[in-house]
């Protein structure tokens, strides 16, 4: 697998991420509270004996029945839950085996994780329905390894928003912090050259012990006013100037109005080198993906564009459709018409990490920084291009009640020192409130 921008399938353990099911309720198990129930608090329920991973998981399977309908959150469930939560409790009562962490504890993951069992894995697409993975991801096999029940896989844009530049963020043909990294971190020999660098960065004790109320103490924090351009007197403008001075109450220093050298550049794909080394790495992760599924109605992404204009007026399943007409599938062809990794994607790969150098990691050095802050999604391509870090919170809630985050990045290696301000913000801050829905 070549270095560079992330694949939406793949084995490899650095080209996942998983995503914890949290569907909130005051719904009561024995005296136990769902609402807001941490880990740590799920755990002391299943010792004391007020739990198990079975009551859990059929709560959960509930609430997704219950609210699926209006949130269509979740594509697709794991028929295997309940008998993986029964495994857990089997196991915790004969004390065969350490608990504890994630041990029971259901889980989400993206539609497009790969894993081998009776899931589908389809990035969204009708394309893979049906499909085969010949093992699981790198990510799946440590979570399952630390006693992770798989409860199904989460709703997700469809290629994870790459097949076209028209089509909705959140659209799919389909569906219509310190633990998780803990389980997830580590060499993965499906990506042996990338992970391999990144395993260096793994703190020995692990990354639980950063989850530090007093993390913001001592540490210089850089705000990019770039990504903070909101109107005087907007909700934003005024709770991310309260957050700043919580952040330096909490023994932070913060200096302002910093510049990344190049922004414009950096941010603009077809400047930066981005999109040259995207499209290419995406054909060819995508074909080694394709190529190695015990079985799948399509082999490469030529098959995944010939599909989606074979489908793309037809009907199918819950009244949907691949939607080419309108949407199209632009960045397939464009993905399609490349050659692997020659001089124009070398140079890109190269231009993007002298960006980077010259950009974040100077500013970071002249500054000795411990992080940088954005209230604006527009700081992940920084991030994305250097292969830097970063940790976003709940910061806010819009005037429509729609909530807002602010992210903490920072250099290669960095992930303990976000992960303890992270924290600390979080816990200062208490932004979070459980969610609401009106049907």
């Amino acid at each position: 697998m070549q270095m560079g921008v992330m694949p939406p399938l793949s084995f490899s353990i650095c080209r996942f991420t998983a995503l914890l099911l949290l569907l909130l309720s005051t719904f009561p198990c024995r005296g136990f509270e769902f609402q807001e129930a941490t880990i740590d608090d799920i755990q002391l329920a299943f010792r004391e004996g007020s739990l198990t991973s079975r009551r859990l998981v059929e709560f959960y399977l509930t609430q997704i029945r219950a609210l699926n309908p209006l949130l269509h959150a979740v594509i697709e469930v794991n028929p295997d839950a309940l008998r993986q939560a029964e495994l857990a409790d089997r196991e915790r009562w004969s004390g065969r085996r350490p608990c504890g962490g994630l041990h029971g504890i259901p889980v989400l993951l993206k539609d497009n994780i790969a894993t081998r069992d009776r899931l589908n894995t389809t990035a969204g697409s009708f394309a893979l329905l049906g499909s085969k993975a010949p093992g699981d991801a790198g990510v799946v096999r440590r979570l399952r390894r630390a006693g992770a029940v798989i409860l199904g896989k989460a709703n997700m844009a469809e290629w994870a928003n790459f097949r076209s530049l028209d089509a909705p963020s959140s659209w799919s043909a389909r569906g219509g912090q310190g633990l998780v990294l803990e389980a997830i971190v580590g060499f993965d020999q499906r990506d042996a050259v990338a992970t391999k660098a990144a395993s260096k960065y793994i703190p020995r004790g692990g990354y639980k012990q950063f989850l530090k109320l007093d993390g913001l103490r001592g540490k210089r924090i850089g705000i990019l006013r770039a990504f903070f351009s909101f109107s005087n007197g907007s909700v934003q403008q005024k709770v991310f100037e309260e957050h700043f001075n919580t952040m330096r109450q909490k023994g932070a220093f913060l200096i302002d109005n910093l510049e990344i050298a190049n922004l414009s550049i950096i941010l603009d794909p077809t400047q930066s080198g981005e999109e040259v080394a995207l499209l290419a790495e995406f054909k060819m992760a995508l074909n080694s993906y394709l190529s190695e599924l015990s079985s799948s109605p399509v082999r490469s992404l030529s098959d995944v564009i010939a599909f989606n204009d074979n489908h793309r007026i037809e009907w199918i399943i819950s009244l949907t459709q691949e939607r080419v007409e309108e949407f199209g599938q632009l960045v397939f062809l464009a993905a399609q018409n490349t050659a692997g990794i020659g001089p124009a994607e070398k140079s890109a790969i190269a231009r993007m990490t002298q960006l980077s150098i010259q950009g974040l990691e100077r500013l970071m050095m002249e500054n000795k920084l411990d992080a940088v802050v954005a209230g604006d999604i527009g700081v992940t391509a920084v991030l994305a291009i250097g292969g830097y870090p970063g940790i976003s919170v709940p910061a806010g809630y819009g005037n429509a009640g729609v909530p807002f985050g602010i992210c903490f990045g920072g250099v290669k290696g960095s992930e303990p020192k976000l992960i303890e301000m992270a924290y600390a913000f979080e816990q200062a801050t208490l932004v979070r409130k459980p969610p609401s829905f009106k049907k």
